[in-house]
């Protein structure tokens, strides 16, 4: 904190998650960022703070509208920090889309590969519709038991 300022910040947040990335057949957890981009910092704002931080690098602008800055609400502050506070088991990071290939790595249907047709965001699931002796079958599997086809 630049020096003079230190008595207006009183914190600075850069909200995160745990996700489970898979990378070349292994399980990885990495922490991203839930809001890229966004710095979220509880200042006494007046105008000196205001141009101080309006100059520091890769600053570009303030949530509101126009030269002043809109405080959160007091529920989306909640919301942040319930998110970040809450933090289970980590979540599988999400890198598919509907109608992409991938290669099932783990489990029965190991080394089949099948064709993403819908996600579960709440379990962590791909329904995918592989190709079994000839048929497509669809085949419920978690995010972390398959990787794309490069």
């Amino acid at each position: 904190v630049e020096h003079g300022i230190e008595d207006k910040v009183d914190s600075i947040i850069v909200p995160t998650e745990e996700v489970i990335e898979v990378k070349n057949g292994e399980k990885k957890i990495t922490e991203r960022t839930l809001y890229p981009g966004y710095v979220f910092a509880h200042v006494d704002l007046d105008t000196s703070l205001w141009l101080k931080i309006q100059r520091l690098p890769k600053v570009s602008r303030f949530i509101g509208e126009g030269k002043t800055a809109t405080p959160l609400s007091d529920a989306d502050i909640k919301v942040i920090l319930d998110k970040m506070e809450n933090r289970s088991a980590p979540k599988p990071k999400i890198d598919f889309e509907t109608g992409e290939m991938v290669r099932i790595i783990d489990g029965p249907f190991s080394n089949f590969t099948g064709m993403v047709e819908e996600f579960d965001l709440d379990h962590g699931k791909l329904k995918l519709n592989v190709s079994i002796f000839g048929r497509n079958t669809p085949v419920e599997i978690l995010y972390t038991q398959v990787e794309k086809i490069i």
